[in-house]
C-alpha cells in the first residue's frame, strides 16, 4: 500500500487510528545524520509518519523519541542477548506444541509459561499502540494462513495444512528481544514450502546487509530483491524496527527499498529485521474485525520471519537464536 493509497484510505476511514502521512516516506531515507557525544543518531529532518507511526510490527505511538536512535553498548547488547535466548526458547517450545487440534490459546499458554519460568516478562501482553482499539490480549501473536501479523491467540484449532506464524517478544531487566517464525502444520504444499523458504532467505539476506557502512535502505533492498524475485507481495507499511529498552524504537526498517538510502548503520544499533511476504503478489492488507489482525487483501497465504540483530564492528550479531 503506497503513501497515496494510505492517505486515501485514511480519509475514507478504513484504517482505524492511521495518521495522515507526510510526503516524505521512510523509503526515501535520510541523507545525513548527526551523532551526538552520547551516541545518539538524529534523523536530521522530521520523522516520516508513514514510516514511524504507520509502519507497524506493531510500531507504537511513542517510537524512539521522534526518530532518535540510541546506540547500545556491548554490555547492553549482551543483556539483550539474554532476552533473545528467552524468545528463542519460547518459540521452539511453541513450535513443538503446535500440532493439528491444538488451539492458538493453548500455544499462548505455552509461551506464557516459558517466559515466566525464565524470569522474563512478555512484551506483547497488554501492549496498546494508539491505532489499536484495545490492548493486545496475548503473550504471542498467532497468525494463521492469510493473517499477515498480529493474530490474536484464541479458540481456533490448528488443522493439517495450515501455515502459522508465531511472533514473540520478551524482556529481561528492561531489555527486549523480538523474533518470529512461520511453519506448516503437518504436510505442506510446494507453494507453501516456497513461501517459507523465500521468506527465510529474505531474512538471511537482510541480516547479511546489516553491517556498518551500509544504510537501512541496503537492508530493505536485500529483503525486497528476494521477495520480489519470487513474485511475492510485500506490505509497504509493515516492517522491522529498532529495539532496546522499548520494544519498538526508531528506525523503521521497510521490507523493500533503495540501496544506499536511509539511516546509516553504526555499531551499537539493534534492529528487529522481519520480512513478510504475501503469496498473491499484492502488497495490500486489511484489518480483521478484532482491530489487530491484518489479513492479505486477496485471501492468499503469507509468511513472517524475524530476528533481533545487533550491528557490530565485526558484522551482524543475531540475538534471538538458541
Amino acid at each position: 500500500m503506497r503513501t497515496d493509497s494510505v492517505r486515501q484510505a485514511r480519509s475514507a476511514g478504513s484504517i482505524p487510528g492511521m495518521p495522515v502521512v507526510s510526503d516524505r516516506c521512510g523509503h526515501d531515507g535520510i541523507e545525513a545524520a548527526a551523532v551526538s557525544e552520547d551516541g545518539v543518531i538524529s534523523c536530521g529532518f522530521p520523522r516520516c509518519l508513514a514510516a514511524s507511526q504507520a509502519g507497524w510490527s506493531p510500531v507504537p505511538d511513542r517510537i524512539g523519541g521522534r526518530g532518535v536512535i540510541e546506540l547500545k553498548t556491548a554490555t547492553e547488547i549482551d543483556r539483550m542477548r539474554e532476552a533473545g535466548r528467552v524468545v528463542a526458547a519460547t518459540l521452539e517450545a511453541v513450535r513443538r506444541h503446535a500440532q493439528a487440534g491444538v488451539s492458538l490459546a493453548e500455544l499462548d499458554e505455552v509461551a506464557r509459561a516459558m517466559i515466566e519460568q525464565a524470569g522474563a516478562k512478555p512484551a506483547f501482553l497488554h501492549y496498546w499502540p494508539n491505532w489499536a482499539p484495545s490492548p493486545f490480549p496475548g503473550v504471542i501473536c498467532t497468525s494463521v494462513n492469510d493473517v499477515v501479523v498480529h493474530g490474536i491467540p484464541g479458540p481456533y484449532r490448528l488443522a493439517e495444512g495450515d501455515v502459522v506464524s508465531i511472533d514473540c517478544g520478551a524482556s529481561v531487566d528492561g531489555w527486549h528481544g523480538d523474533a518470529a517464525v512461520t511453519f506448516p502444520i503437518g504436510p505442506s504444499t510446494q507453494q507453501d514450502r516456497m513461501l517459507l523458504e523465500t521468506t527465510q532467505a529474505a531474512l538471511q539476506d537482510g541480516i547479511a546487509a546489516a553491517v556498518p557502512g551500509n544504510r537501512i535502505g541496503d537492508v530493505s533492498r536485500a529483503i525486497g530483491v528476494v521477495g520480489r524475485s519470487g513474485g511475492y507481495g510485500i506490505p509497504d507499511l509493515l516492517g522491522g524496527h529498532g529495539i532496546g529498552r522499548r520494544m519498538h524504537e526508531a528506525p523503521f526498517v521497510p521490507n523493500d527499498g533503495r540501496a544506499g538510502q536511509g539511516t546509516p548503520l553504526r555499531p551499537g544499533m539493534v534492529l528487529a529485521i522481519e520480512p513478510m511476504l504475501l503469496t498473491g503478489g499484492r502488497d495490500s492488507f486489511e484489518y480483521a474485525a478484532d482491530g489487530w489482525s491484518l489479513h492479505t487483501g486477496d485471501g492468499t497465504r503469507s509468511a513472517h520471519m524475524e530476528h533481533t540483530v545487533a550491528i557490530t564492528e565485526h558484522g551482524p550479531r543475531v540475538l534471538t537464536i538458541a
